[in-house]
């Protein structure tokens, strides 16, 4: 077996083709080795100003001290992990601040946004055939979906490359049009036990729903006995102004399923339920091993201790307005973009060339950007960047795609 050394590269940088991570994502070419505050610098000492939140999760950017704080107070109690046979005082504390500024009564916490999700169709089931015969179980997601790449979760995610290599996945799932009359008949009483819906699309393109669906949404769903998740994954947590999405439609779920940013960048998932959901789970129904352990909890407190700072969520708000017209104004002077959505520090742009194309030119430039689809930039700065940095951020994007 020829080893990399052997085929010409340093053994501490092999090329991206050799190296020993499975291929499951195109992994650009620069390795990055330090963070500080709202960018990252790589190997060569490059900086790069990060508009991409390595995808949402870098809330309060790198190197912060709060959360290093805290990651070193856990470290000194001994308490990497626990399981949940036992009790921890930083889960119960995460855990009663979430349900004390959310519509919650019960928290489970998990490593991830997917099995947030997965559990949360789980729970959906549960209780559903806990209020009827038993046939109570489908579950309902939105065109221009993404909820997760396991076997439930990609079932409801609205990719057809995603899933058609993983086909048969799991049934009683389906996609419905984001459309009033297609949902008044896809959402039946008697059969769907829940629908999920990502109030802001964020891998379809960071589509705003408009609150007018949501609104009906809500009235079906309570009419028909149907739970309304909420997936927050990628939208919550202060992304957009208000520390739950939800807060930002004046819609309350049954249930919202939460990551990314939640143990700043430790492994954290969360599905926030009511009571009447939450009494039917029984000792037995769910489990994880390392969800909510003591060293992310800790993590996690301080980060929702900081995302829900209101000084902090009006900066969003006013910041991420005042971005979004920095954005339009762009459009109009390049000629290069066909459209502007989002809200927040969560915006889109559909560019008329391939996104691909434009995010390269940004390495050289020295700003990271995502990409939401073939023609679509995904912005997610880290939620302490300032109006400076957006600024800066502006005139690196104008400039790429001029």
């Amino acid at each position: 077996m020829t080893s990399l050394t052997d085929a010409g590269a340093p053994p501490d940088k092999p090329a991206a083709a050799e190296l020993p991570i499975l291929g499951t994502y195109k992994r650009a070419p620069m390795q990055f080795v330090r963070g500080e505050g709202v960018e990252l610098v790589d190997v060569a000492g490059k900086r790069y100003l990060d508009l991409g939140s390595g995808i949402a999760v870098n809330a309060l950017g790198y190197g912060d001290a709060g959360v290093r704080k805290a990651i070193v107070a856990a470290l000194d109690t001994g308490l990497i992990h626990v399981s949940n046979l036992y009790r921890t005082e930083p889960a119960e504390t995460l855990a009663a601040s979430l349900v004390a500024q959310s519509f919650a009564d019960k928290v489970f916490f998990c490593n991830s946004g997917a099995e947030a999700n997965e559990g949360a169709f789980k729970f959906a089931r549960r209780w559903g055939r806990s209020v009827s015969s038993g046939a109570k179980t489908g579950i309902v997601a939105l065109r221009g979906s993404f909820h997760g790449r396991l076997f439930a979760s990609l079932a409801a995610t609205d990719r057809p490359s995603y899933r058609a290599p993983f086909r048969p996945l799991a049934g009683g799932i389906s996609i419905c049009e984001r459309d009033p009359r297609a949902l008044d008949v896809a959402l039946d009483g008697d059969s769907v036990a829940a629908v999920i819906v990502e109030p802001v699309q964020g891998e379809g393109g960071v589509r705003v729903l408009e609150e007018s669906l949501l609104e009906e949404l809500r009235r079906l769903t309570s009419e028909r006995g149907i739970a309304l998740v909420f997936d927050e994954i990628q939208c919550g947590l202060g992304r957009l102004g208000t520390l739950f999405a939800y807060e930002s439609f004046g819609i309350v779920p049954d249930m919202v399923t939460i990551a990314k940013p939640l143990a700043g960048g430790l492994p954290m998932g969360a599905i926030l339920v009511t009571a009447e959901i939450g009494s039917v789970i029984k000792p037995g129904d769910h489990g994880t091993t390392f969800g909510g352990g003591p060293l992310v909890a800790r993590a996690a407190i301080e980060v929702l201790r900081r995302v829900s700072d209101p000084a902090l969520l009006k900066d969003i708000r006013d910041n991420g307005a005042w971005f979004g017209e920095m954005l339009r104004g762009i459009a109009k002077r390049t000629g290069k973009v066909r459209a502007i959505r989002g809200m927040g520090y969560m915006w889109g742009i559909d560019v008329v060339e391939k996104a691909s194309d434009v995010i390269e030119r940004g390495w050289d430039a020295g700003v990271l950007i995502l990409s939401a689809g073939d023609h679509t930039l995904r912005l997610l700065p880290p939620l302490v960047m300032s109006r400076d940095d957006l600024s800066r951020g502006a005139a690196l994007l104008e400039q790429v795609l001029g």
